[in-house]
């Protein structure tokens, strides 16, 4: 059996990164790619002088350039493996022209909130568009802008990818690998299940805080109390209300259809809770209540996987298109953390894929899944001490 099969250089796994876009996300993307791999050169691409100049004073680029300088291209074609678009999403048709036309051919991931459009771009723009693996780092902050940005942001954080059939057997292994290094934690999804799934756990509550604010700033000038009460819970809870308009805007219009249908089932919710409310029906309110603490409980504090048990699973499988994006996915649909991912290659049409597990998730589920969609499979406990050979 063959080596694992790795490329790109450094411990990263990327030795050169072009991250297009310096606010909030891309900022703290690279300011912890630096910290965590600090041999990986790291161009920082944006429009603002300012935040160009900030980028390398803190030493989260080591080299800038604002997109239409000369420099972008030569960082380019002098060898750039992986292109990061952190720029808003009415930018990126822009940018996916250029490196069109340079004849870009290394990984192209973004971290925009919502994946239909961005997706129809590559398709259309990019030579390579099996080359794009879209991404969505589910982390942010009241502040935008560099000024926000910092290089733990990604920490215990959900990043999502999503490779489909036509995704490199060998990108998603260098994606999970550098992302997890972050300290963030990958979820596989679907493209065309990603902007409702978000829509929910997202966007819908963004407006929602929003909403809440607006609630409590109507009534400030008759309670001038009030607003000196909305502290604890109601600042926390309403934390997310005070992100870049224009952004969520832009995030909004993009995922129009999703985050409409999700405000009108949260509009039947709270109707819900007010006919309890105007029939008297206690029962029915308790009810309610209930059912929404209870779901509030089982969510899990925090990710915080134990090293102690780990889990391989070793999967033979042809090497053919599309099957590490259909194996991570069943793996993110039970419910397991993927610590670490492999390819050993034992022919030039076979190989074995290597997950290692935490101890999250639902393994039998798992099991039954692959087994199901016709793979062969074998788990075995794995200590961290084997697991920093696999690694």
């Amino acid at each position: 059996m063959h080596a694992a099969h790795r490329e790109g250089s450094g411990e990263a796994g990327f030795r050169r990164i072009a991250v297009v876009g310096f606010g909030l996300i891309g900022a703290s993307f690279s300011a912890a790619v630096r910290e965590a791999h600090p041999d990986t050169e790291v161009l920082a691409v944006d429009v603002d002088a300012r935040t160009r100049a900030e980028a390398l004073e803190r030493g989260w680029a080591s080299e800038a350039a604002h997109p239409d300088d000369a420099a972008f291209r030569e960082f380019v074609e002098a060898g750039c493996d992986l292109a990061v678009l952190a720029a808003p999403a009415d930018a990126l048709e822009g940018h996916f022209e250029r490196l069109a036309s340079w004849g870009y051919r290394g990984i192209v991931t973004d971290t925009v909130s919502t994946k239909k459009r961005v997706c129809e771009l590559a398709a259309r723009i990019l030579p390579h568009p099996e080359n794009f693996v879209p991404g969505h780092p589910m982390a942010g902050s009241e502040r935008s802008g560099i000024d926000g940005a910092r290089p733990d942001l990604f920490k215990g954080a959900h990043w999502i990818l999503c490779p489909d059939a036509g995704t490199p057997a060998e990108h998603f292994p260098r994606m999970h690998e550098l992302i997890t290094s972050l300290g963030a934690r990958v979820v596989v999804l679907p493209r065309e299940e990603h902007d409702e799934a978000v829509a929910v756990v997202s966007h819908v509550p963004h407006f929602v805080a929003s909403s809440l604010v607006q609630l409590a700033s109507r009534h400030a000038d008759d309670q001038q109390a009030l607003m000196r009460l909305a502290a604890g819970g109601f600042k926390d809870t309403t934390r997310i209300a005070a992100g870049s308009p224009e952004l969520w805007c832009g995030i909004a219009f993009d995922n129009k259809d999703a985050l409409s249908a999700g405000l009108e089932e949260m509009r039947g919710i709270i109707a819900s809770f007010s006919d309890a409310l105007a029939s008297g029906d206690r029962a029915r309110l308790t009810a309610l209540l209930a059912e929404a603490a209870e779901a509030r409980r089982a969510l899990p504090a925090a990710w915080v996987p134990s090293t102690e048990r780990l889990l391989e699973v070793r999967i033979p499988m042809e090497d053919r298109p599309g099957v590490v994006a259909e194996v991570t996915t069943h793996a993110s649909s039970a419910g397991c953390n993927i610590q670490s991912i492999e390819i050993d290659h034992v022919t030039e049409d076979s190989a074995v894929l290597s997950l290692v597990l935490t101890d999250e998730g639902d393994v039998g589920q798992l099991s039954s899944r692959l087994i199901d969609a016709g793979f062969s499979v074998s788990f075995s406990p794995l200590t961290p001490k084997e697991h920093a050979h696999v690694a």
